[in-house]
């Protein structure tokens, strides 16, 4: 089990600390450059710049995406540690010494269940951590040092725990899946990786128009499915919503599906008969396309026969 300590700016730790009902967050990188450093599931700790350099809370890893910062602001908000578009695009464009552009591409670190020591005085900052580092640093917590004891002392305030065996668990039957071998994604960390990982685009149409671009969930929370890359698709509105209604549905193969009943219901949808069959658009991974779990479950209690 690895552990990432990232180096924050007081202000955002207060402000987030400070607003309980944010459960998620971007921890942003004022450049676009990616983040491999941890497993979904692995915990990002917070330190403070020095001369504070406090241990002072953490989340849990959801993925990282590559959004402008007028995605990041729509997506996530609040959750930016910051109130508003103005400032966020004020405080990425004084980091990099340029003119505020909404349009500029940053690196997105999303984090969920996020915990806070509540004195806000946290733990001394690791020993090792030298004052020339100003983005973050790995651990392994499952070595025996003072310094990774004390990172395991911050997790310990937090909702999930460390058990034998290095599992990451979550208590009570409500939060979720109970290790890291199937592991889950916050809500809004949901959206921006299904839209960084279809690439903007719209798995059956191909429609770049990002305004009406929506994170579909194959199978709904609601029916115990998960915010999962691969129970997602990037899909126009209107499409979404036939897909969610069953005159829609792909198989295990990545193929379209299209309802006789899209044309008896309503007389039209030759847009979608004519790519019956065809292989929708999918991500570049194979780790984030469409389950096939997912897809089956969706073609067998919902598309329409």
């Amino acid at each position: 089990m690895r552990a990432v300590v990232g180096v924050t700016d007081n202000a955002w730790a207060a402000y987030l600390r400070d607003r309980p009902h944010i459960t998620e967050a971007n921890f942003w990188m004022p450049s676009a450059r990616t983040f491999r450093a941890l497993a979904i599931g692995e915990p990002f700790l917070f330190k403070t710049h020095w001369p504070n350099n406090r241990l002072v809370g953490g989340g849990f890893f959801s993925g990282f995406a590559e959004l402008t910062v007028a995605e990041a602001w729509e997506i996530h908000g609040e959750s930016n540690g910051v109130s508003s578009l103005a400032e966020l695009t004020q405080t990425i464009a004084n980091y990099r010494q340029v003119q505020p552009d909404p349009s500029l591409p940053i690196g997105c670190i999303l984090l969920r269940d996020l915990f806070f020591d509540e004195t806000g005085g946290g733990l001394p900052g690791p020993a090792d951590f030298a004052k020339n580092i100003v983005s973050y640093k790995g651990y392994d917590l499952t070595n025996e040092s003072p310094i990774e004891a004390d990172l395991r002392r911050l997790l310990d305030i937090s909702t999930l725990r460390l058990a034998e065996g290095d599992t990451l668990l979550v208590p009570g039957p409500t939060r979720g899946l109970p290790t890291l071998t199937v592991p889950r994604v916050g809500q809004d960390a949901f959206k921006s990786l299904v839209l960084s990982s279809y690439e903007r685009r719209c798995a059956i149409t191909g429609s770049r128009v990002k305004p009406v671009l929506q994170a579909a969930h194959i199978r709904p929370v609601s029916d115990n499915g998960e915010h999962r890359v691969d129970n997602g698709m990037l899909l126009r509105s209107d499409v979404h919503i036939l897909f969610d209604r069953g005159y829609l549905g792909v198989d295990p193969r990545h193929r379209l599906q299209v309802s006789p009943r899209l044309r008896m219901d309503f007389g039209n949808g030759e847009e979608f008969y004519a790519k019956a069959g065809a292989e929708i658009g999918v991500p570049r991974r194979r780790s984030d396309r469409p389950n096939q779990d997912a897809v089956t479950w969706h073609l067998d209690t919902r598309f329409l026969r």
